[in-house]
């Protein structure tokens, strides 16, 4: 099972790899108690978390919100009544990173080459960033790969699961998260204020991402992302990848899909586009969890 949806009036619904189980409809009070519940009674406090559309539970568990948007100055204010919840089960996969990492590393001084992960919605790069930075933060001394110190940029919760601000899925010893924070001003905070060798966030291509990056990128540091897209010729597509790539922001780019189950490696680029030969198949960390 990977999530539990709850609409009023409708069939609880349990779902999962194998299709979706529908039970007996939920009530009106079934569901305001589930969001009290959830709030600790002070849905007053999660202001904001409402206003986003979504929520951390203990674990990593996330909920997402929907129905009546009420809007302030032409803004989201908060969600109100609430119809339907989406509870996302949390899941890591610790060592799914394995066969790709030593690819990632200069073969004679064991650096970190800056990486973008690709794939569509459910491909499985969030659960590869989030297992890279767990392998970098930690070291992998068998594979030259000393540890390093990470600054992570979570916008949505969705890779280190921080809940009161502190993480609940493994993202490693050395890492520090910036949790609920815009991307482009996260990337620049951590830079100036923790000293990070590898800055590492999810889904950019926003033009002030791009901004962002560029200061990074100035300043030595390496940088390790993910973007939506099927192919690299997708992603250059998209003006604000289109330039980083063209200034080599990436000496490596991971394209993955869901051909074979999520993590399906489908190719793996060095900054020109070349591909990067292998000497056995990629197979996907599906079928390795």
């Amino acid at each position: 099972m990977t999530e539990i949806r709850l609409r009023v009036g409708r069939p609880v619904a349990l779902c999962g790899r194998m299709g979706d189980q529908l039970l007996r409809p939920v009530s009106e009070e079934e569901l305001v108690q589930t969001i009290h519940l959830i709030a600790h009674c002070s849905v007053y406090a999660l202001e904001q978390e409402f206003r986003q559309g979504y929520l951390t539970l203990p674990g990593g568990h996330r909920v997402g919100l929907a129905g009546r948007v009420v809007l302030e100055a032409g803004r989201v204010k908060t969600i109100h009544p609430v119809s339907s919840l989406n509870i996302r089960i949390a899941r890591q996969f610790p060592g799914v990173a394995d066969p790709l990492l030593p690819r990632l590393l200069s073969a004679d001084r064991g650096i970190f080459f800056s990486t973008l992960l690709i794939s569509p919605p459910g491909g499985g790069k969030t659960t590869l960033l989030r297992d890279i930075i767990r392998q970098i933060s930690a070291g992998r001394p068998e594979i030259g790969l000393p540890g390093m110190t990470v600054g992570l940029v979570d916008e949505r919760s969705e890779v280190a699961a921080c809940y009161h601000g502190c993480p609940q899925n493994d993202v490693g010893p050395r890492t520090d998260v910036l949790d609920g924070c815009p991307k482009a001003e996260g990337l620049l905070r951590l830079l100036r204020s923790m000293g990070p060798q590898v800055l590492a966030t999810d889904e950019i291509g926003r033009e002030e991402d791009v901004r962002a990056v560029e200061e990074a990128v100035h300043s030595g540091v390496t940088l390790l992302a993910t973007a939506h897209g099927r192919s690299r010729e997708e992603v250059l597509t998209r003006p604000g990848l289109e330039r980083m790539l063209r200034w080599n922001v990436f000496q490596r780019l991971v394209v993955l899909s869901r051909r074979e189950g999520p993590g399906t490696v489908e190719g793996l680029y060095d900054a020109g586009g070349n591909p990067i030969e292998e000497g056995e198949p990629w197979g996907n960390w599906s079928a390795r969890r």
